[in-house]
């Protein structure tokens, strides 16, 4: 295959060699194959980086897909005599993006190609761990052992990284693979117990190098010529943003490799963990939040990063504590009977009484896993309780939120019997972000959960939990002892017993003793559950179970019904008498003989003249503006020279009509009323002139300049305009003959 870069490529041209049994593990049946180192994916979308990762992690895929592929014995030689094989994967181990670490994938391609090589690395351990895969292809169980120690195909720096990367979506599997190995080889325990005091001695640098002093019986002396180290207030940035990602780094796979192999806890104690861890909680965390607070100005991008992540590592390193109580106290508790829990709970009060003046981590700590419910389990569990230390540490608890504001616990804890993770396809596609709540709480359970674990029982055991109770106590109500059952795990004889020793739980001891049991109601059915426009109507089915079939109507409607309808009068005769009561409407009135004359309705089309002789208008002295502004000034007919060409008069007017006739009438919806006026006056003058005796003058008569100064003055209705004088002409013939003026009317 091509040459990757940064590796080389070795071909290798052996002499033949006598082929060994085909069943023998042995170096002849090594393939000469290399093996690439793994590097992690860019950051940045340059394509030669792309381009360079995509082919090296294909090359490695390829690889894994093929030794995956390979036959029982074939595999196992291949594991155990190719260096170049236990190189990459250690490679990929160490390099390989955790789930906190927030950098995404530059292409789709790159975060695929991820994807399907971590399945790999993962298959390949898995088989690796495996020393039985058919009845004609095992390993021995001590050979199996001696194999893997020998040849350092497991240890435990690549058990803390397997449980770091693969823990979340692979739980039960890598559980599996992890009891496997330290099962078929013990010597893993000598080297965890070996790996515990360099945990202590990182925690203890992290100290060093934000310069503070750890628990006094492991810190060392401060030599004279050392100088003080800077706090991490004013160290360098980038200085700071290590420590922090290292104190995450190391406080996620400490807690997942106890979340996945929770029997180490014992190994970790021996070294009194417990008591160093909160130390170590109690001066860091402060000191490191103070400087996260400080400096956020200087880059809020960074800081942020960084808080988050120092918040992740808080939590981790208070569920490492609390995987730690529960599998050394707790769980023993649970498990062992009433001769041997005296001992745990002696470990349980003395790991709280040596924690009281870390008053910062129990205030964290009491946050997530209440130290009540833990020391509430005790109580139930023993009798022999010395209550004088729980009370001291509960009021130790209490102490520790003075002067902040308590929050109360985030989440409930889950049940002990919980595996540590939900069994998910292997691989980081199915793997869930790491700030999700599954990730931030621990895998293990509080006494809380422990106190009471989920059992579902039927109604005819569960009757008879209660009828076993209620013939030794027969005056307890049914509810009471319910709730008392259900409190404590539905175990009567515990119910019993501190029902008469008067121990039962605060929250059952305010409960009335003659508590009645409730009925639980019948599930709702679905179908009462839906919502619509039609619910609860006359033909709505769901709800009621008859329907007036003669409200259906069936195919088309008949016109009796809306006749019917319209025939139907009810609503006039209410409206009658409402609009009797404001006498509005009146149908009819009673009229009495001879009175209806008043009321007679006949059309009288006779005449009435008695104000046409009133000169409604003739006084108003008309403006020269309203007379000269429509249209310019023109010599009126009866001054002109007569024109021997001129036509008659009669035929202008008649051409003046055809014309008027011709043209597009205008579409007057109201006309005006000043024109309607006007027509009305000059039909009452012209019939007052003809009426009066009026005689006609000649038109050639001349007329004097008197006469003429009278015409306008008298406000006779003649338009100054021969324009207008044609139209109001045109409009009515009674105006086609001069009118003559009032002084020659009274001189005739």
């Amino acid at each position: 295959f091509p040459l990757v870069p940064g590796s080389e490529v070795f071909s290798l041209h052996l002499p033949p060699a006598p082929s060994p049994p085909p069943s023998e593990v042995h170096p002849a049946r090594k393939a000469e194959r290399y093996f690439v180192l793994y590097k992690p994916p860019p950051d940045s979308d340059t394509p030669a980086l792309v381009e360079e990762f995509l082919e090296r992690a294909t090359f490695i895929a390829d690889d894994l897909d093929w030794l995956l592929a390979l036959p029982h014995h074939q595999f196992w030689c291949q594991v155990i005599f190719d260096e170049t094989l236990q190189k990459c994967l250690d490679s990929y181990l160490r390099s390989a993006p955790r789930k906190f670490d927030a950098a995404a994938a530059p292409t789709s391609a790159v975060g695929d190609l991820q994807r399907r090589l971590h399945r790999s690395v993962f298959l390949t351990f898995l088989r690796m761990s495996t020393h039985k895969e058919s009845r004609d292809h095992f390993i021995s169980p001590s050979a199996f052992g001696e194999i893997l120690y020998d040849n350092f195909l497991f240890d435990i720096p690549k058990m803390l990284d397997l449980c770091v990367l693969f823990g979340k979506g692979n739980g039960p599997l890598l559980q599996k693979m992890i009891e496997n190995v330290f099962v078929q080889q013990a010597s893993y325990y000598s080297d965890l117990e070996e790996t515990v005091p360099t945990v202590l001695q990182v925690l203890g640098s992290i100290l060093r190098q934000c310069g503070l002093r750890g628990d006094a019986a492991s810190a060392e002396p401060q030599k004279l010529g050392e100088r003080g180290r800077t706090t991490p207030s004013h160290m360098p940035l980038e200085e700071l943003k290590d420590i922090v990602l290292y104190l995450c780094d190391t406080s996620t796979t400490l807690w997942a490799f106890l979340d996945v192999f929770p029997q180490a806890c014992q190994t970790f104690q021996k070294h009194d963990f417990c008591y160093r861890l909160a130390s170590f909680y109690e001066a860091a965390i402060p000191e490191l939040e103070a400087a996260i607070k400080k400096r956020r100005l200087e880059d809020s991008g960074l800081f942020a990063d960084l808080w988050q992540r120092l918040s992740h590592s808080r939590k981790k390193l208070v569920g490492v504590f609390h995987i730690l109580i529960n599998q050394l106290c707790l769980l023993p508790i649970l498990e062992s009977s009433c001769d041997n829990i005296q001992l745990f709970i002696e470990e349980f009060l003395q790991i709280f009484t040596s924690l009281l003046q870390e008053k910062r981590f129990l205030r964290d700590y009491d946050e997530l896993f209440p130290v009540a419910d833990d020391v509430s389990l005790l109580e139930q569990a023993s009798a022999a309780l010395d209550e004088t230390r729980t009370a001291y540490i509960l009021q130790a608890v209490e102490g520790a939120w003075e002067g902040v504001e308590r929050r109360p616990a985030r989440a409930p804890p889950r049940d002990l019997a919980e595996p540590a993770a939900a069994a998910e396809p292997c691989g980081g596609g199915g793997e869930r972000p790491e700030d999700s709540p599954e990730e931030t709480e621990v895998s293990t359970a509080g006494a809380a959960g422990a106190a009471a674990p989920a059992v579902h029982l039927s109604r005819v055991e569960l009757d008879s939990l209660i009828s076993q109770v209620k013939d030794l106590l027969p005056d307890l109500g049914e509810g009471f002892v319910l709730a008392c059952l259900e409190h404590y795990g539905y175990d009567a004889e515990q119910v019993i017993n501190n029902i008469l020793e008067e121990r039962l739980a605060p929250s059952l001891s305010r409960l009335d003793r003659t508590l009645n049991r409730q009925l639980e109601p019948d599930p709702t059915p679905l179908v009462t559950s839906r919502y619509n426009v039609f619910q609860n109507d006359e033909f709505d089915v769901f709800s009621r179970d008859s329907v007036d079939l003669s409200r259906v109507q069936k195919g088309r409607r008949r016109l009796e019904p809306t006749r019917s309808l319209l025939n139907d009068k009810r609503a006039v005769q209410e409206q009658r008498g409402r609009y009797e009561q404001y006498s509005v409407v009146v149908d009819e009135v009673p009229v009495q003989d001879g009175q209806g004359q008043a009321f007679r309705d006949d059309y009288d089309d006779e005449y009435d003249d008695t104000y046409d002789g009133n000169q409604v208008g003739a006084n108003d002295v008309d403006s020269d503006d309203e007379l000269i502004s429509r249209r310019p000034f023109t010599i009126p007919r009866i001054l002109r020279t007569k024109v021997p060409n001129e036509r008659p008069e009669d035929d202008d007017d008649e051409e003046e009509e055809e014309a008027e006739d011709d043209a597009p009438k205008p579409d007057h919806f109201i006309q005006d009323p000043a024109v309607l006026r006007e027509r009305a006056e000059a039909r009452r003058m012209t019939f007052l002139l003809r009426g009066g005796g009026g005689r006609r003058e000649p038109q050639d008569r001349p007329r004097a300049p008197e006469e003429r100064g009278q015409q306008g003055g008298e406000g006779q209705p003649q338009p100054a305009e021969h324009g207008g004088q044609e139209e109001e002409q045109g409009h009515d013939p009674l105006l086609r003959a001069p009118v003559p003026s009032p002084a020659l009317g009274a001189k005739g």
